[in-house]
């Protein structure tokens, strides 16, 4: 058994076709074929179940697979730990980031983290919540934004930053000229919010839940670009983060309010695992991303002021 199988295995189980999974490790279908069969046998039991056009993982498969993620992580982070004392190679940090914030946040944090550190590389997913979580612990990504609480045994991390939410609403709304918009107003609207899958939907939920208001049943949005044209378009209220409010509070088309209650935001936070060797890069990395996140707030509020 060796590292290179390992690999195969992983992209395999990712993949869950040879092809695809051979095009990933940039070998052939045959070798990554013969290389998973050699460890099947070396292991003496079955790793997936070859059924008709798809691949399924079998029990000793889904073990095996969690096995080989950690220990690839853990070489991973020794070639990182021996980069940082030679002092010649490049490290690499892969950070994992949920749509309705990466957009608004990472073109401003990225080239100030790698002016300050040029010698780090960064790669970027960009996921729902669940997913990154996932990714995170089976040690595909090292580092994920995500919006808080996270409770994972696996896992630690640091609050960054505060994003309050506004209330979107079209030019002629009854609410438009009213900033902050009264929270007892709220009881009366249908609020337009985004598919199954984004915390920013649960989130919003349970803020329509706690003061009265309703969910549009008739609409599901796809993004947060999504949410703001049908506002425009004049078919209902929503909420957006702050963040994504940048550049658009004087739109005329389009009302931003800042509510009266400060239950209306949400904690974003920086997690890695508890096992990672790169604390130190995380720290820096959560130090950056605080900074211009205060910095891009105060820049929205000071648009709609």
């Amino acid at each position: 058994m060796n590292l290179r199988e390992l690999e195969y295995l992983v992209a395999l189980a990712d993949q869950r076709n040879f092809h695809r999974a051979a095009a990933a490790c940039g070998v052939s279908q045959p070798t990554l074929s013969a290389q998973i069969r050699k460890l099947e046998q070396e292991l003496g039991v079955a790793l997936f179940e070859r059924a008709p056009r798809r691949l399924i993982l079998t029990q000793a498969g889904e073990a095996a697979v969690r096995r080989a993620r950690t220990v690839l992580d853990e070489v991973a982070q020794l070639r990182d730990e021996a980069a940082r004392h030679s002092g010649g190679a490049t490290r690499r940090l892969h950070l994992g980031v949920f749509p309705t914030l990466g957009p608004y946040l990472l073109p401003h944090v990225v080239p100030r983290f790698m002016r300050a550190f040029p010698a780090t590389e960064i790669l970027l997913t960009e996921e729902k919540s669940s997913i990154l979580l996932r990714r995170l612990i089976d040690g595909q990504i090292d580092a994920v934004l995500l919006a808080m609480p996270v409770e994972d045994a696996h896992v630690t991390g640091r609050k960054l930053f505060s994003e309050p939410f506004r209330l979107a609403v079209p030019a002629s709304h009854a609410l438009a000229g009213r900033s902050p918009a009264p929270v007892d107003a709220l009881a009366s609207q249908n609020l337009m919010l985004l598919e199954e899958g984004h915390c920013l939907r649960d989130q919003a939920l349970s803020l329509c839940r706690r003061y009265g208001a309703r969910e549009y049943d008739d609409f599901r949005g796809t993004s947060l670009e999504t949410l703001r044209q049908m506002v425009i378009a004049g078919m209902g209220v929503t909420l957006l983060p702050q963040l994504a409010c940048t550049g658009h509070a004087t739109s005329k088309d389009m009302a931003l309010l800042p509510l009266e209650s400060g239950d209306f935001r949400r904690d974003i936070g920086l997690f890695w695992r508890k096992t990672s060797g790169a604390t130190d890069l995380m720290e820096q990395l959560a130090a950056t991303i605080t900074t211009v996140a205060g910095q891009l707030i105060g820049q929205a509020g000071a648009e709609a002021a």
